[in-house]
């Protein structure tokens, strides 16, 4: 009988866990970031309630930010959804998005309520799902692409002595050996974060978040040149760091990914600051992250413009250019003629016509 009940409550375990799955439970979590001043992003509110994002409603959003319609039509939930996160303007839209993938990530909804720069601009839904998603943008000169993936392939002590002066740490390097030191970066919290680059987990962790930096700063440059042209385009940035889940699958502990957490956060805190100055407010943050490692799920495809159909002649005239010429000149003078001829006419019907005739022109002056 003992046993029939452990296998019992063992298949009622499964089935909860498929139901719930089948349920479609939240995998993740959406971020959008907006100014201070709430442009484009509704405020967020501090309730439980989030509403839950699919990827495809995440690529409608980011579709929309960048002044584009959806590649499909969006059904009356979706819109629905949209709705609660995007400020319904469609005269105001940023025009430029940063879309980051984070995979690994636990507890971040914590991390970013705490965060003091975080916690009145950001928006977070629920996100569900894996599905890869392809966001179809316009052509290439109505919006450009920016790839922020590019591993820092040069890495050299003083880069990373440059990073701890920007998170107001420090970086003591091994004189015998080459990106063999100590990072140690001060936390919100009050904590710090050792990362030792003789470690490949901490030292890869290191090389992703410089990584991101470079890619940016490059990417601020190509928005100065392409603001400088006469029909600047919209501006999408993808990138996608999984640096975290990298920490958590190389330490027993969790303490040390909950750290990398923590500095990732304070730098993409910093990174958006340079975007809002450089773009002068005019762009949106979306981060996804997601528990486990499911890979990039977003991608832009070009979708080109169907090339304009113009009117041409099945047959050419067989008629010399002489000829052309004639028949125009005199279509020309008989149309002038007739007109001439008629004016001529009008006006002499116009000042004999006598006044006692109940005419529309005459109607307030009859002589009756």
């Amino acid at each position: 009988m003992e046993f029939r009940v452990s296998i019992i409550w063992s298949l009622f375990v499964i089935f909860s866990l498929f139901s719930s799955q089948s349920k479609g439970e939240p995998s993740g979590s959406v971020f959008f970031i907006d100014g201070s001043n709430h442009q484009f992003v509704r405020a967020g509110s501090s309730d439980d309630e989030h509403p839950t994002m699919l990827p495809q409603e995440v690529g409608a959003a980011v579709s929309i930010l960048l002044g584009f319609a959806p590649s499909s039509t969006p059904s009356t939930s979706t819109s629905s959804k949209l709705n609660e996160v995007l400020i319904p303007n469609p005269f105001n839209r940023p025009g430029a998005v940063f879309l980051l993938e984070v995979d690994g990530v636990n507890g971040l909804e914590r991390i970013v309520q705490d965060n003091a720069k975080f916690s009145n601009s950001v928006l977070r839904t629920n996100f569900l799902g894996s599905d890869k998603v392809d966001i179809h943008l316009p052509d290439e000169s109505d919006v450009s692409v920016v790839s922020l993936d590019e591993q820092y392939g040069d890495l050299t002590d003083a880069v990373i002595s440059d990073f701890s002066s920007l998170m107001g740490g420090s970086y003591s390097s091994d004189a015998l050996e080459l990106l063999n030191g100590v990072l140690t970066i001060p936390l919100a919290n009050g904590a710090s974060v050792n990362l030792h680059m003789s470690k490949k987990p901490e030292r890869e962790y290191v090389i992703g978040l410089l990584s991101l930096i470079r890619n940016v700063q490059k990417a601020i440059q190509m928005h100065e040149y392409l603001s400088q042209t006469t029909q600047s385009p919209a501006e999408l940035l993808m990138g996608y760091f999984n640096g975290i889940k990298v920490l958590q699958e190389q330490h027993e502990t969790a303490s040390l990914a909950e750290h990398g957490a923590e500095l990732f956060l304070a730098t993409v805190t910093k990174i958006f600051d340079s975007l809002q100055e450089a773009y002068k407010g005019q762009i949106v943050g979306v981060i996804t992250t997601t528990s486990q490692e499911m890979g990039k799920k977003f991608d832009a495809i070009y979708t080109p413009h169907h090339n304009a159909r113009w009117l041409e002649e099945t047959q050419p005239l067989n008629a010399t250019l002489a000829e052309v010429v004639l028949v125009r000149r005199t279509l020309a003078w008989i149309t002038g003629i007739i007109l001439l001829v008629s004016t001529f006419i009008g006006i002499h019907y116009l000042l004999n016509m006598p006044l006692t005739r109940d005419t529309l022109l005459y109607s307030n002056v009859k002589l009756d």
